[in-house]
């Protein structure tokens, strides 16, 4: 928020932090393109732009921060946002809390980039997977928005589309990438997910294969729990 930085940091300048961000943008642009010549411009910033935010300083929820990120990763082109949960130091700004971030909210927020970056979600969706603009801390944000999407599963990993399979907890970029290139020779079976993309105790309740269907498993009250357990073992998507 600007009016948390003009709080904590009056030194820095919001708009003039954005200013730079679109110089740097600019030049970026400029790098990709030819001259007249044929020739590639010299490359500026090879490694891109990226920002940090500090998680928990202020009141901003999880919604307001994966919102200013989609707006930095579009406008400015950032290669990554990173997030830090803030943690409180001796002799700090009385605007500060006095108690540091959960660590598990830091890891919510870098799945949920992961899916604004490369599994097609926009930040409405993720959000809506938790509760009043928090991410659901008890699953990562693939799995809390299926739960709360059940009508659209299972999907048939024989037929699916790649925007649809990206959506399916527990398939990864690269194991979609598998199936859709293992699929055009044959139908694919449970054990052949499995070998594709690994573990398929995640993928199992959302999902058909040519030997499986998960009946009534979508519906089972025990569902959220089991997967619960399960998420707690685990990091990122496959």
């Amino acid at each position: 928020r600007t009016s948390s930085l003009a709080a904590l940091a009056p030194q820095k300048d919001a708009a003039g932090i954005e200013r730079a961000m679109g110089r740097i943008r600019e030049h970026l642009d400029a790098s990709g393109e030819r001259s007249r010549s044929g020739r590639a411009a010299p490359r500026f910033a090879a490694a891109g732009q990226s920002t940090q935010m500090i998680v928990g300083a202020d009141a901003a929820d999880d919604g307001e921060l994966l919102a200013r990120s989609d707006s930095l990763y579009t406008r400015h082109r950032l290669k990554r946002v990173y997030y830090s949960a803030f943690s409180p130091i001796p002799s700090a700004s009385p605007h500060l809390p006095l108690v540091g971030t959960d660590l598990a909210r830091e890891h919510r927020l870098y799945q949920a980039d992961w899916l604004l970056r490369f599994y097609g979600f926009d930040v409405a969706e993720i959000v809506a997977g938790g509760t009043n603009g928090m991410l659901d801390p008890t699953l990562d944000p693939k799995l809390a928005w299926a739960l709360k999407h059940r009508e659209r599963f299972p999907v048939d990993v024989n037929r699916a589309e790649r925007e649809l399979l990206l959506r399916v907890p527990g398939l990864g970029t690269k194991g979609v990438e598998r199936i859709l290139s293992s699929r055009r020779f044959q139908r694919l079976s449970l054990d052949d997910l499995a070998r594709l993309c690994g573990s398929v105790k995640r993928v199992r309740p959302f999902v058909v294969t040519r030997d499986w269907a998960p009946t009534s498993l979508l519906d089972g009250a025990r569902l959220r729990e089991q997967l619960v357990q399960r998420d707690a073992q685990l990091s990122l998507f496959g």
